[in-house]
């Protein structure tokens, strides 16, 4: 069995309609200003089509990226917590839109964490039982749940979906070493109710999502839990926060991604930030932020890339990868969204008109 597991492939699927801050503001009593000195977000994107569409059209580019077709994939894991279905999951969606017949699939939910748990699993099965290639993608459509008389929430999130083709290698690469946790006895802090068997079917208004938010606890513990994970990790590996090329922070607030930075005593400069352009994508944020990095040749062979998340649970993890020899695409898919003809406050005029 192979020692180690490779990034060969990347891709991202962003849905066209933006929404910006000035556009918030039209029906939450809010500014630019407000949301800009409190989260770092700018805009973010509202998608038309269910997540499956997003994650396949990532998971065909990140196919191309690394010169498979769909049906050479054996394993296919979405890593997402707005899925389009609970029976069945959101990856049994994507394999048929992709055609990728010959993959086993699951989703795994872990929050904003998803995408390194979904990592950490895809490099064990690679090792541990042979899979060849893997298709990892996170994608979320958070807007469909957005509460529009909860300013504290609506203004946070976005659409999108990122993904990578792990393969087997010889050579020391890919995910090296990971630390996983959560804190379950603040699950409370971030949470949708009332959307599962726990909850009450026969509710009135029950297409309206209540979402339970603690900024500050989050804040706190999102700090101190990914700065516990990275230390686990780098002591693992026997490195320092020297031997940081790049930090890949989960997208959730500049001030938090800040924050950690500072307690590692690593410059912005080297710390990958796009929650200006997107907002908080929970699971895809992380191989999102990748993508562009690679995009904007910022990734060299070798280059030790640090991954921090936390999410709803209060799950938290952190990675090690070490970056292999492609840098470049093979090819690049025609995959593409079908066409949107409205503006994002269209998309949500009913949602906007029944919670707000």
């Amino acid at each position: 069995m192979a020692k180690f597991a490779n990034i060969t492939g990347w891709g991202k699927c962003m849905p066209p309609a933006v929404m910006t801050n000035d556009d918030m503001a039209t029906v939450l009593d809010t500014s630019d200003e407000w949301i800009k000195s409190r989260s770092g977000i700018s805009e973010r994107r509202v998608s038309h089509v269910p997540v499956s569409d997003l994650a396949s059209v990532a998971g065909q580019r990140a196919l191309a990226a690394a010169g498979y077709q769909p049906e050479d994939v054996d394993l296919l894991i979405v890593a997402t917590c707005t899925p389009d279905t609970v029976i069945p999951s959101t990856a049994a969606h994507v394999q048929k839109k992709m055609g990728a017949a010959n993959a086993a699939v699951f989703d795994l939910n872990a929050g904003c964490s998803g995408f390194i748990y979904s990592l950490e699993v895809a490099t064990a099965m690679i090792r541990a039982a042979g899979y060849k290639r893997v298709l990892i993608i996170g994608a979320e459509r958070i807007t469909w749940f957005l509460n529009w008389s909860l300013r504290d929430t609506a203004v946070l999130f976005g659409d999108g979906a990122g993904a990578v083709l792990v393969e087997p290698s010889d050579e020391e690469c890919g995910l090296l070493a990971s630390h996983l946790g959560c804190e379950g006895d603040a699950l409370e802090a971030l949470l949708l109710p009332n959307f599962g068997t726990a909850g009450n079917r026969f509710v009135d208004d029950y297409a309206k999502f209540d979402v339970s938010f603690d900024g500050r606890e989050i804040f706190r513990r999102a700090v101190r839990g990914m700065a516990q994970e990275i230390t686990k990790v780098l002591d693992d590996l026997g490195l320092s926060n020297d031997d940081i090329d790049i930090i890949i922070p989960h997208q959730a607030n500049a001030r938090i991604i800040e924050s950690l930075a500072n307690h590692l005593s690593v410059p912005m400069s080297q710390v990958a930030l796009n929650i200006q352009n997107y907002g908080n994508t929970s699971a895809a944020t992380i191989p999102v932020a990748l993508c562009e990095l690679l995009e904007d040749g910022r990734i060299k062979h070798g280059n030790r890339l640090l991954l921090a998340a936390f999410g709803a649970g209060l799950t938290r993890g952190a990675g090690m990868i070490r970056w292999g020899d492609r840098v470049t695409p093979l090819a690049q898919s025609d995959a593409e969204l079908p066409p949107c003809d409205q503006t994002a406050l269209e998309i949500m005029s009913e949602a906007i008109k029944h919670t707000g």
